[in-house]
Protein backbone atom coordinates (compact mmCIF):
# COMPACT_ATOMS: atom_id res chain seq x y z
CA UNK A 1 0.00 0.00 0.00
CA UNK A 2 2.90 2.25 0.93
CA UNK A 3 4.69 1.89 -2.19
CA UNK A 4 1.50 2.21 -4.55
CA UNK A 5 0.84 5.33 -2.64
CA UNK A 6 4.38 6.78 -2.91
CA UNK A 7 4.47 5.96 -6.58
CA UNK A 8 1.40 7.85 -7.15
CA UNK A 9 2.55 10.62 -5.72
CA UNK A 10 5.50 10.82 -7.56
CA UNK A 11 3.53 10.24 -11.00
CA UNK A 12 1.47 13.27 -9.91
CA UNK A 13 4.35 15.55 -9.25
CA UNK A 14 5.92 14.45 -12.28
CA UNK A 15 2.63 15.20 -14.62
CA UNK A 16 2.46 18.29 -12.93
CA UNK A 17 5.90 19.46 -13.50
CA UNK A 18 5.66 18.53 -17.38
CA UNK A 19 2.33 20.61 -17.68
CA UNK A 20 4.60 23.67 -15.84
CA UNK A 21 7.36 22.74 -18.59
CA UNK A 22 5.22 22.36 -21.45
CA UNK A 23 3.68 25.64 -20.61
CA UNK A 24 6.85 27.51 -20.47
CA UNK A 25 7.84 26.33 -23.96
CA UNK A 26 4.42 26.89 -25.53
CA UNK A 27 4.90 30.87 -23.93
CA UNK A 28 8.34 30.74 -25.03
CA UNK A 29 7.32 30.03 -28.52
CA UNK A 30 4.31 31.93 -28.69
CA UNK A 31 7.01 34.62 -28.20
CA UNK A 32 9.17 34.11 -30.71
CA UNK A 33 6.72 33.87 -33.17
CA UNK A 34 3.24 35.74 -31.56
CA UNK A 35 1.88 36.78 -34.77
CA UNK A 36 -0.55 38.52 -33.25
CA UNK A 37 -1.88 36.02 -30.93
CA UNK A 38 -2.25 36.90 -26.83
CA UNK A 39 -0.03 34.24 -25.66
CA UNK A 40 0.41 36.82 -22.41
CA UNK A 41 -3.08 36.12 -22.04
CA UNK A 42 -3.47 32.59 -22.91
CA UNK A 43 -0.29 30.88 -21.27
CA UNK A 44 -0.89 32.45 -17.47
CA UNK A 45 -4.81 31.31 -18.00
CA UNK A 46 -3.52 27.68 -18.60
CA UNK A 47 -0.85 28.14 -15.77
CA UNK A 48 -3.30 28.97 -12.85
CA UNK A 49 -5.81 26.34 -14.31
CA UNK A 50 -2.86 23.83 -13.67
CA UNK A 51 -2.29 24.78 -10.14
CA UNK A 52 -5.97 24.69 -9.85
CA UNK A 53 -6.19 21.05 -10.82
CA UNK A 54 -2.95 20.10 -8.84
CA UNK A 55 -4.08 21.70 -5.72
CA UNK A 56 -7.59 19.70 -5.81
CA UNK A 57 -6.02 16.62 -6.39
CA UNK A 58 -3.39 17.85 -3.48
CA UNK A 59 -6.06 18.22 -1.06
CA UNK A 60 -8.64 15.10 -2.16
CA UNK A 61 -5.40 13.39 -0.44
CA UNK A 62 -4.25 15.70 2.16
CA UNK A 63 -7.85 15.92 3.84
CA UNK A 64 -8.42 12.44 4.44
CA UNK A 65 -4.53 11.92 5.53
CA UNK A 66 -5.42 14.18 7.51
CA UNK A 67 -7.85 12.95 9.08
CA UNK A 68 -5.93 10.13 10.33
CA UNK A 69 -3.29 11.95 11.79
CA UNK A 70 -5.93 13.50 14.07
CA UNK A 71 -7.49 10.28 14.81
CA UNK A 72 -4.14 8.44 15.74
CA UNK A 73 -3.80 11.60 17.58
CA UNK A 74 -6.41 11.04 19.97
CA UNK A 75 -5.45 7.57 19.90
CA UNK A 76 -2.09 8.69 21.90
CA UNK A 77 -4.33 10.54 24.04
CA UNK A 78 -6.38 7.55 25.42
CA UNK A 79 -9.26 8.22 23.23
CA UNK A 80 -9.40 4.30 21.79
CA UNK A 81 -12.96 5.38 20.01
CA UNK A 82 -11.57 7.57 17.79
CA UNK A 83 -12.23 6.23 13.94
CA UNK A 84 -10.87 8.00 11.04
CA UNK A 85 -13.48 8.44 8.11
CA UNK A 86 -12.85 6.18 5.31
CA UNK A 87 -12.91 8.72 1.86
CA UNK A 88 -10.34 9.86 -0.70
CA UNK A 89 -8.58 8.18 -3.25
CA UNK A 90 -8.74 3.91 -2.91
CA UNK A 91 -5.00 3.78 -1.24
CA UNK A 92 -6.36 6.27 1.53
CA UNK A 93 -9.24 4.57 1.99
CA UNK A 94 -7.34 1.82 2.51
CA UNK A 95 -5.23 3.27 4.60
CA UNK A 96 -8.00 4.89 7.00
CA UNK A 97 -9.70 1.68 7.04
CA UNK A 98 -6.67 -0.35 8.17
CA UNK A 99 -6.26 2.55 10.52
CA UNK A 100 -9.70 1.87 11.77
CA UNK A 101 -9.46 -1.79 12.47
CA UNK A 102 -5.99 -1.58 14.14
CA UNK A 103 -8.14 1.18 16.39
CA UNK A 104 -11.12 -1.25 17.06
CA UNK A 105 -8.71 -4.08 18.30
CA UNK A 106 -6.84 -1.67 20.58
CA UNK A 107 -10.45 -0.89 22.27
CA UNK A 108 -11.42 -4.68 22.20
CA UNK A 109 -8.12 -5.34 23.99
CA UNK A 110 -8.09 -2.97 26.19
CA UNK A 111 -11.68 -3.63 27.12
CA UNK A 112 -10.57 -7.47 27.63
CA UNK A 113 -7.54 -6.10 29.99
CA UNK A 114 -10.13 -4.55 32.36
CA UNK A 115 -12.30 -7.44 32.03
CA UNK A 116 -9.70 -9.78 32.56
CA UNK A 117 -8.52 -7.79 36.06
CA UNK A 118 -11.98 -7.47 37.56
CA UNK A 119 -12.50 -11.32 36.77
CA UNK A 120 -9.17 -12.13 38.26
CA UNK A 121 -10.27 -10.06 41.24
CA UNK A 122 -13.15 -12.06 41.84
CA UNK A 123 -12.25 -15.42 41.53
CA UNK A 124 -9.65 -14.67 43.73
CA UNK A 125 -11.68 -12.72 46.13
CA UNK A 126 -13.78 -16.13 47.88
CA UNK A 127 -10.77 -17.96 48.52
CA UNK A 128 -8.99 -15.46 50.03
CA UNK A 129 -11.58 -14.33 52.14
CA UNK A 130 -12.34 -18.10 53.66
CA UNK A 131 -8.20 -18.23 54.50
CA UNK A 132 -8.48 -15.13 55.85
CA UNK A 133 -11.84 -15.78 58.26
CA UNK A 134 -10.17 -19.30 59.24
CA UNK A 135 -7.18 -17.64 60.29
CA UNK A 136 -8.65 -15.35 62.11
CA UNK A 137 -10.74 -17.79 63.90
CA UNK A 138 -8.18 -20.05 65.16
CA UNK A 139 -6.17 -16.69 65.75
CA UNK A 140 -9.05 -15.48 68.17
CA UNK A 141 -9.85 -19.15 69.31
CA UNK A 142 -13.08 -19.75 67.83
CA UNK A 143 -11.77 -22.51 65.98
CA UNK A 144 -9.15 -25.41 66.40
CA UNK A 145 -5.54 -25.69 64.77
CA UNK A 146 -6.49 -29.26 63.90
CA UNK A 147 -6.72 -31.18 60.64
CA UNK A 148 -9.92 -29.92 59.50
CA UNK A 149 -9.19 -26.43 59.75
CA UNK A 150 -5.92 -26.61 57.93
CA UNK A 151 -6.96 -28.67 55.25
CA UNK A 152 -10.12 -26.39 54.61
CA UNK A 153 -6.89 -23.42 54.29
CA UNK A 154 -5.00 -26.07 51.91
CA UNK A 155 -7.96 -26.48 49.43
CA UNK A 156 -8.62 -22.63 49.31
CA UNK A 157 -4.29 -21.92 48.19
CA UNK A 158 -5.26 -24.92 45.62
CA UNK A 159 -7.80 -23.20 44.22
CA UNK A 160 -5.89 -19.78 43.75
CA UNK A 161 -2.78 -21.66 42.45
CA UNK A 162 -4.33 -23.65 40.19
CA UNK A 163 -6.23 -20.52 38.60
CA UNK A 164 -2.62 -18.60 38.62
CA UNK A 165 -1.45 -21.72 36.77
CA UNK A 166 -4.39 -21.50 34.22
CA UNK A 167 -3.98 -17.62 33.76
CA UNK A 168 -0.26 -18.39 32.90
CA UNK A 169 -0.66 -21.10 30.71
CA UNK A 170 -3.25 -19.48 28.76
CA UNK A 171 -1.15 -15.72 28.67
CA UNK A 172 1.57 -18.11 27.27
CA UNK A 173 -0.67 -19.96 24.68
CA UNK A 174 -2.03 -16.62 23.46
CA UNK A 175 1.82 -14.73 23.12
CA UNK A 176 2.93 -17.97 21.07
CA UNK A 177 5.20 -18.11 24.10
CA UNK A 178 4.44 -21.40 25.10
CA UNK A 179 7.05 -23.87 24.21
CA UNK A 180 5.59 -27.53 22.74
CA UNK A 181 7.44 -30.81 22.95
CA UNK A 182 6.03 -32.06 19.83
CA UNK A 183 6.01 -35.79 18.90
CA UNK A 184 4.03 -37.95 16.01
CA UNK A 185 1.31 -39.95 17.56
CA UNK A 186 -1.91 -41.82 15.87
CA UNK A 187 -5.22 -40.07 16.30
CA UNK A 188 -6.50 -43.36 17.90
CA UNK A 189 -4.23 -43.56 20.57
CA UNK A 190 -4.58 -39.94 21.91
CA UNK A 191 -8.24 -41.04 21.99
CA UNK A 192 -7.80 -43.79 23.86
CA UNK A 193 -5.95 -42.79 26.79
CA UNK A 194 -8.22 -40.01 27.18
CA UNK A 195 -10.99 -42.39 27.28
CA UNK A 196 -9.09 -44.82 29.47
CA UNK A 197 -8.62 -41.43 32.46
CA UNK A 198 -12.34 -40.99 32.31
CA UNK A 199 -13.27 -44.78 32.24
CA UNK A 200 -13.87 -44.64 35.90
CA UNK A 201 -15.41 -40.85 36.69
CA UNK A 202 -17.61 -42.02 33.79
CA UNK A 203 -19.03 -44.80 35.21
CA UNK A 204 -19.48 -43.36 38.71
CA UNK A 205 -21.32 -40.63 37.29
CA UNK A 206 -23.47 -43.29 35.70
CA UNK A 207 -22.68 -42.33 31.74
CA UNK A 208 -21.69 -44.16 28.85
CA UNK A 209 -18.57 -43.30 27.52
CA UNK A 210 -18.05 -44.25 23.71
CA UNK A 211 -15.03 -44.04 21.30
CA UNK A 212 -15.06 -44.12 17.52
CA UNK A 213 -12.11 -43.66 15.64
CA UNK A 214 -12.02 -43.20 11.69
CA UNK A 215 -9.54 -45.89 9.82
CA UNK A 216 -6.77 -44.16 7.73
CA UNK A 217 -6.19 -41.23 9.99
CA UNK A 218 -3.09 -39.17 9.21
CA UNK A 219 -0.35 -38.89 11.51
CA UNK A 220 0.00 -35.79 13.76
CA UNK A 221 2.84 -33.93 14.74
CA UNK A 222 1.47 -32.90 18.64
CA UNK A 223 2.70 -32.31 22.10
CA UNK A 224 1.16 -35.25 23.78
CA UNK A 225 0.49 -33.46 27.29
CA UNK A 226 -1.24 -30.52 26.16
CA UNK A 227 -3.93 -32.03 23.53
CA UNK A 228 -4.20 -35.08 26.37
CA UNK A 229 -5.33 -31.48 28.68
CA UNK A 230 -7.61 -30.32 25.89
CA UNK A 231 -9.11 -33.60 25.69
CA UNK A 232 -9.25 -33.95 29.56
CA UNK A 233 -11.45 -30.60 29.89
CA UNK A 234 -13.52 -31.59 27.38
CA UNK A 235 -14.58 -34.95 28.73
CA UNK A 236 -14.60 -33.26 32.77
CA UNK A 237 -17.30 -30.49 31.29
CA UNK A 238 -19.21 -33.67 29.29
CA UNK A 239 -19.00 -35.48 32.34
CA UNK A 240 -20.22 -32.89 34.91
CA UNK A 241 -23.31 -31.09 32.27
CA UNK A 242 -24.48 -34.86 31.73
CA UNK A 243 -27.19 -36.17 34.05
CA UNK A 244 -26.82 -40.07 34.70
CA UNK A 245 -27.78 -42.38 32.47
CA UNK A 246 -26.72 -39.89 29.35
CA UNK A 247 -23.91 -41.09 26.99
CA UNK A 248 -20.47 -39.16 25.33
CA UNK A 249 -18.53 -39.87 22.56
CA UNK A 250 -15.49 -39.34 21.80
CA UNK A 251 -14.36 -39.45 17.96
CA UNK A 252 -11.83 -38.70 15.63
CA UNK A 253 -12.72 -38.63 12.02
CA UNK A 254 -11.45 -37.13 8.87
CA UNK A 255 -11.22 -33.87 8.19
CA UNK A 256 -10.28 -31.67 4.63
CA UNK A 257 -7.37 -29.84 7.34
CA UNK A 258 -6.59 -32.84 8.81
CA UNK A 259 -7.99 -34.86 12.05
CA UNK A 260 -11.29 -33.94 13.75
CA UNK A 261 -11.33 -34.79 17.73
CA UNK A 262 -15.12 -34.31 19.02
CA UNK A 263 -16.85 -35.12 22.22
CA UNK A 264 -20.39 -35.28 22.23
CA UNK A 265 -22.56 -35.44 25.31
CA UNK A 266 -26.75 -35.90 25.90
CA UNK A 267 -27.00 -33.32 28.52
CA UNK A 268 -28.19 -30.19 28.93
CA UNK A 269 -26.88 -28.39 26.66
CA UNK A 270 -25.82 -24.84 25.97
CA UNK A 271 -28.28 -21.91 25.55
CA UNK A 272 -27.91 -19.90 22.11
CA UNK A 273 -26.99 -16.69 24.27
CA UNK A 274 -24.41 -18.42 25.65
CA UNK A 275 -22.82 -20.37 23.21
CA UNK A 276 -21.03 -17.45 21.24
CA UNK A 277 -19.13 -17.20 24.20
CA UNK A 278 -18.30 -20.68 25.74
CA UNK A 279 -14.39 -19.96 24.62
CA UNK A 280 -14.19 -17.15 26.18
CA UNK A 281 -12.15 -16.41 29.91
CA UNK A 282 -14.17 -16.95 32.39
CA UNK A 283 -16.90 -17.57 31.03
CA UNK A 284 -19.70 -20.21 33.23
CA UNK A 285 -22.83 -21.03 33.93
CA UNK A 286 -24.69 -19.91 37.07
CA UNK A 287 -24.37 -23.13 38.55
CA UNK A 288 -20.45 -24.34 37.08
CA UNK A 289 -18.30 -24.87 39.81
CA UNK A 290 -14.87 -23.90 38.08
CA UNK A 291 -13.75 -20.32 37.01
CA UNK A 292 -14.52 -20.44 33.25
CA UNK A 293 -10.71 -20.72 32.17
CA UNK A 294 -10.88 -24.59 30.56
CA UNK A 295 -12.56 -24.11 26.99
CA UNK A 296 -10.40 -20.48 26.71
CA UNK A 297 -7.44 -22.77 27.72
CA UNK A 298 -8.11 -25.36 25.40
CA UNK A 299 -9.04 -22.85 22.55
CA UNK A 300 -5.45 -21.66 23.22
CA UNK A 301 -3.53 -25.08 23.12
CA UNK A 302 -6.03 -26.12 19.78
CA UNK A 303 -4.36 -22.93 17.66
CA UNK A 304 -0.95 -22.99 19.27
CA UNK A 305 -0.71 -26.43 17.15
CA UNK A 306 -2.60 -24.77 14.30
CA UNK A 307 -5.85 -25.89 14.90
CA UNK A 308 -8.96 -24.88 15.04
CA UNK A 309 -12.07 -25.69 17.52
CA UNK A 310 -15.86 -24.84 17.69
CA UNK A 311 -18.70 -25.69 19.72
CA UNK A 312 -22.48 -26.42 18.98
CA UNK A 313 -25.06 -27.26 20.97
CA UNK A 314 -29.25 -27.40 21.98
CA UNK A 315 -30.64 -26.80 25.13
CA UNK A 316 -31.91 -30.37 26.20
CA UNK A 317 -30.02 -32.54 23.61
CA UNK A 318 -26.40 -31.68 24.09
CA UNK A 319 -23.57 -30.56 23.70
CA UNK A 320 -20.39 -30.84 20.67
CA UNK A 321 -17.04 -29.78 21.16
CA UNK A 322 -14.96 -30.10 17.99
CA UNK A 323 -11.57 -28.97 16.65
CA UNK A 324 -9.26 -29.76 14.62
CA UNK A 325 -5.48 -30.38 14.11
CA UNK A 326 -3.22 -30.25 10.87
CA UNK A 327 -1.68 -33.74 9.92
CA UNK A 328 2.34 -34.26 10.60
Amino acid sequence: MRGRFVRRIAIGFGIFFLFVFLIGWLGATLAGDAHGFPWFVFVPILLVLGFVAFGRAIRRTARPIGEVMDAAEKITEGDLSARAPVQGPPDVRNLAGAFNRMAERLEINERQRRDLLADVAHELRTPLAVIRGRVEGMRDGLYETDGEHLELIERETDVMARLLEDLQLLSNAEAGALRLHRERLEPRELVETAADAFATPGAEAGLELKTDVGAGLPALDVDRVRIGEVLANLLANAVRHTPSGGTITLSASQDPRGVAFAVADTGEGIPADELAHVFDRFAKSPESRGVGLGLAIAKSLVQAHGGTISAVSEPGRGTTIRFVLPPA
